[in-house]
């Protein structure tokens, strides 16, 4: 019986041990999603940023698409008109207030298609917290 007892108590010990361990474990999962999510959110912050700046350089372009259609069109027109017809020197003048305008505006564009938002980093991480899960289990 003693036999019977110590080998019970030394279960108990082990189940002990056991839960102590998964419980640890359990808190040290919870601490590595919250850090992953702090990560993802800064991430996501960082990227942000970086569309902003698109965002400003494409409304920068569409702003001066607008000013320059206006003072480049009429100055131009004016200007032209006195050579070429009028409607010849409108033409010129709103082509090539086109194209700078346009240049401004297609590179902000292709700023804001360069920045992803996808958290890469964080996914990264995860991934190797599944795959170290994985390893314990």
């Amino acid at each position: 019986m003693a036999s019977t007892a110590g080998a019970r108590g030394a279960s108990a010990a082990e189940r002990a041990t056991i839960a102590e361990l998964l419980g640890d474990l359990a808190q040290r999962w919870v601490a590595l999603l919250r850090a992953e999510l702090a990560l993802a959110r800064q991430e996501l912050r960082e990227k942000l940023v970086a569309m902003g700046v698109g965002v400003l350089l494409a409304a920068a372009g569409a702003l001066l698409l607008i000013v320059a259609g206006l003072a480049l069109l009429g100055a131009g027109v004016l200007a032209l008109a006195e050579r070429i017809g009028a409607w010849q020197a409108a033409l010129v003048v709103a082509a090539v207030t086109g194209v700078a305008g346009g240049g401004a505006a297609l590179g902000g564009v292709w700023r804001l298609r360069r920045t992803g938002l996808k958290p890469e980093q964080t996914l990264e991480s995860l991934k190797e917290g599944k795959e170290w899960l994985r390893g314990l289990i």
